[in-house]
């Protein structure tokens, strides 16, 4: 039994790019998709506090966490329809990198920052290496998608502007 529970894992779950891991957990959306009976805001209110958040600087995943802890809004889509980024999108609020590739981007940055400290940090240059292929990787999948344009290209120089 265990085998078989093995060759369905290796079958449908892709590996993670830099690690050996398979990991199968991952958290369920109700199936219900209807608005919840104790929900007091209107479509229009969590629109109006998501365009009032994005104007203070704050990213699409850290709306939805402050409407989740703050306003008590579990899914922004199961109430307004739409997501929290083409909510900002369509209103001309949205960031002009994805939200994924940026943090890849900072990371790099502060990796690269380590290293001018210590050279000698192996392991560092190492993950810097890993880092900056996830973000090749991602950016060639955003080219394809159109999110990115065909031109944009990372650079290491300038990645600390973004």
């Amino acid at each position: 039994y265990y085998n078989e529970y093995k060759s369905y894992l290796s079958v449908s779950k892709m590996g993670r790019m830099h690690t050996p891991g398979k990991g199968i957990s991952q958290s369920a959306l109700p199936y219900k998709r209807s608005v919840p009976t104790w929900q007091k805001l209107t479509s229009e209110e969590i629109k109006e506090t998501i365009y009032k958040l994005s104007k203070k600087g704050l990213t699409p995943s850290q709306i939805g966490v402050i409407l989740r802890d703050s306003h008590g809004v579990a899914q922004v889509k199961a109430i307004t329809g739409t997501k929290i980024l083409r909510i900002l999108k369509a209103k001309g609020l949205s960031s002009k990198i994805p939200e994924d590739l940026y943090h890849l981007i900072k990371k790099a940055v502060a990796i690269r920052k380590h290293l001018e400290k210590n050279r000698q940090d192996k392991d560092s240059k190492y993950r810097l290496i890993l880092v900056e292929s996830r973000i090749h990787k991602l950016a060639r999948y955003y080219k394809t998608k159109s999110v990115l344009p065909p031109n944009w290209k990372y650079e290491s120089a300038t990645a600390s502007a973004l």
